[in-house]
């Protein structure tokens, strides 16, 4: 039985760096939401930004990630023919690993391609078409390696990149509806009144100008996951080969070589499969461990 203990690797080190370019936009959203704040209450922004932030450790627990983080995410719980698709799978990891019943929290992304991610303390998030179309086996290998990004702890910097954004992305679009808004206020009064043209101008500028930059830091921080997060996939596949699904894995990549997807994932999803290296890399890396 290969051992459940969470092992820091150096992936959840480097992880972490997207985090620190997400901080300075990150700041400057906050820093917007506290000054409505200010109205009604007296609090300092270094206890109101602190505050915000340590509010996101509620994300990891499981309560909630069953509740609410998987709607965050696109995610959902799977259907009864998708449980007793998924279950004996995970049962066999679970069994393998020696993992507590109840510990992972299993959902299901509806994405029309083989593929799954692991996020927060506890999630496992499977796509629909993994779950229809691979062998029992195949989805231990993608559990597998799921579950290794949680014991080698590649979520912790996700996860907390994921609450940081959710302040800069609701602001970015509010500040577009606002927006629109005010320019169609401002383009039937023009008519009347001159001044408000120039009004409609500004709020354009401004309100554009503010959503541009929250979504120019957010879309840079994403760039830089992108590339830390290919080596935390390597490391990830070493370990699910060590818990002994390296074959199993392999044959689900494979399958990846030959699939390409029939539509664009959710915004969120993209992001994260685009932080994997190519599939025939990583079966090439499964082939010499597998030989060896």
């Amino acid at each position: 039985m290969t051992s459940s203990k969470r092992r820091v690797e150096y992936s959840a080190v480097t992880a972490f760096a997207p985090v620190l370019a997400l901080f300075p936009v990150w700041l400057g959203a906050v820093a917007l939401l506290w000054i409505p704040c200010t109205l009604l209450f007296d609090v300092p922004f270094t206890h109101f930004a602190i505050g915000e932030f340590l509010f996101g450790i509620v994300l990891f627990s499981r309560p909630v990630q069953r509740l609410l983080f998987v709607r965050l995410l696109g995610a959902r719980q799977p259907t009864d023919i998708e449980r007793a698709h998924l279950e004996p799978a995970w049962k066999v990891v679970e069994q393998q690993v020696g993992i507590r019943p109840g510990r992972f929290v299993l959902s299901v992304a509806d994405v029309d391609d083989i593929n799954a991610f692991a996020c927060g303390g506890h999630m496992l998030v499977v796509s629909a078409f993994s779950i229809e179309h691979l062998t029992e086996d195949e989805l231990t290998g993608v559990l597998a390696h799921e579950l290794s990004h949680h014991l080698g702890g590649h979520t912790i910097a996700l996860t907390v990149a994921q609450w940081m954004s959710m302040p800069i992305l609701g602001l970015a679009q509010l500040g577009i509806r606002v927006r629109d808004i005010g320019l169609r206020i401002s383009k039937r009064l023009e008519v009347e009144y001159a001044t408000f043209k120039l009004v409609g101008w500004i709020i354009n500028i401004v309100l554009t100008s503010l959503s541009r930059v929250l979504l120019i830091g957010f879309l840079l921080a994403q760039s830089l996951g992108e590339i830390v997060g290919r080596s935390a996939e390597f490391q990830a596949d070493r370990r699910a080969h060590a818990m002994g699904f390296g074959r199993e894995l392999r044959y689900a990549l494979t399958r990846v070589i030959h699939r390409t997807p029939a539509n664009e994932p959710k915004q969120f999803l993209s992001r994260v499969l685009l932080s994997h290296p190519p599939a025939i890399d990583r079966v090439a890396r499964l082939d010499a461990m597998l030989n060896r």
